[in-house]
């Protein structure tokens, strides 16, 4: 199996990076490989998704169902005071004290339940070191058969903890490509997905990157109300055309 791309959480997080960038022409249309070198020339290298093994990468992409990333941080921290974050300590785990450990990360009970079943399905398939031989498409369709995972999810984990070359699509993608004028906002997944690995290229660390850089712009710019002023990529975004 490849090293996976989770960042220990030891590493420390980079901050924002201040570069001047060339501005494209208003003319230019955006695409996704010019988005991409837009936003790595002012955000930087990220190191996303914080975990420490593949397996964590696993729970974490549960946890973080439909909460922040600062829930599920609090969550992880439980299970690793516990010394619980491991395949077998979790499988052995009663699910009620599972649920209250997770607690912080909400709907705990429900992620309790999903969390075993990943884990029963992890454990029948072998543990996590057994997937590597498993082509890409049998994997992510045997993820989706685990109750409570879905696609966002499984692509959490395939790129994330399993290192394929799949592109995440979830509320900050696609609002960010919403708004620039990239897609008209009701893609269905798998085909923005399937857009985004077939123009961007690069493999599952340019996805990873991409997805991680535009998270990034969405929490520091492009947030639900827009900091349009000081976008890097304002030039050439239909959101702020039409604002204008």
């Amino acid at each position: 199996m490849k090293p996976f791309l989770g960042r220990s959480k030891k590493s420390p997080v980079r901050p924002v990076k201040r570069v001047r960038i060339t501005q494209p022409s208003p003319t230019e249309k955006p695409t996704f490989p010019r988005l991409y070198s837009a936003l790595r020339d002012h955000y930087g290298q990220q190191d996303w998704w914080p975990g420490d093994s593949p397996f964590e990468v696993m729970v974490g992409a549960i946890l973080t169902q439909n909460t922040a990333w600062s829930n599920v941080e609090k969550a992880l921290a439980n299970l690793v005071a516990a010394d619980v974050l491991s395949l077998t300590h979790m499988l052995r785990l009663p699910e009620p004290d599972l649920a209250a450990l997770i607690r912080p990360a909400g709907y705990f009970n429900l992620k309790a339940r999903r969390l075993q079943n990943l884990c029963r399905w992890l454990h029948n398939c072998g543990g996590v070191m057994a997937l590597s031989s498993w082509e890409t498409g049998r994997l992510r369709d045997a993820l989706l058969g685990v109750n409570g995972v879905g696609m966002e999810t499984a692509d959490d984990i395939l790129l994330y903890a399993l290192d394929r070359d799949v592109f995440v699509v979830d509320s900050y993608t696609r609002r960010f490509f919403a708004r620039i004028g990239i897609i008209d906002g009701g893609d269905a997944y798998d085909s923005l997905r399937a857009t985004v690995e077939r123009e961007l290229g690069g493999g599952a660390r340019v996805f990873a990157q991409f997805h991680a850089l535009i998270i990034a712009h969405g929490k520091a710019l492009c947030r639900k109300k827009p900091l349009c002023d000081t976008c890097p990529l304002r030039s050439i975004c239909a959101f702020v055309r039409a604002s204008a």
